[in-house]
């Protein structure tokens, strides 16, 4: 269940705050060979099934992009921030892939306020998402969210 904070401001000082992970979310051959059909990327290891029994990784793995854009399905489960006039995602930093995702794994997010700051009359927080992989030590992806919450006008 998504951590909520009423209004942006509400934000300010929450650097440190743990972000409790998400419900697991399966990846299937379906939606990789989806997301190979939308990007063009549609090197074996992802979608030749029968050829990756016999690659590097026994089977078909996930797309490492496709693997970072879940970030954005994971992330509202994450935070919710209420009380504002429209908000921006304004980029990411550090990204980092730290170990394959099997095709047919569960992975899920969990989350961390990194920084909260004032910026252009709006607040702007970084939230680290790791996206872990069931069943794994290692994660699959750890990403920096950058997202802005503009306030809202008073009549």
């Amino acid at each position: 269940m998504a951590v909520v904070f009423e209004k942006p401001a509400d934000l300010l000082g929450k650097e440190g705050t743990q972000l409790p992970p998400t419900e697991w979310l399966l990846v299937d051959q379906e939606r990789v060979n989806g997301f190979a059909d939308v990007t063009g990327d549609h090197q074996w290891i992802h979608v030749d099934v029968e050829r990756a029994k016999d690659g590097p990784f026994g089977g078909t793995i996930v797309h490492g992009y496709l693997t970072m854009s879940l970030v954005n399905y994971f992330l509202p489960q994450l935070i919710e921030v209420r009380g504002f006039a429209h908000a921006v995602n304004v980029g990411a930093d550090r990204l980092r892939f730290l170990s394959p995702v099997k095709v047919g794994s569960r992975i899920r997010g969990a989350g961390e306020i990194v920084s909260v700051e004032e910026v252009k009359g709006a607040i702007q927080s970084v939230v680290r998402v790791t996206v872990e992989i069931e069943g794994q030590d290692r994660p699959a992806c750890v990403l920096d969210t950058i997202s802005r919450y503009f306030p809202e006008q008073v009549r």
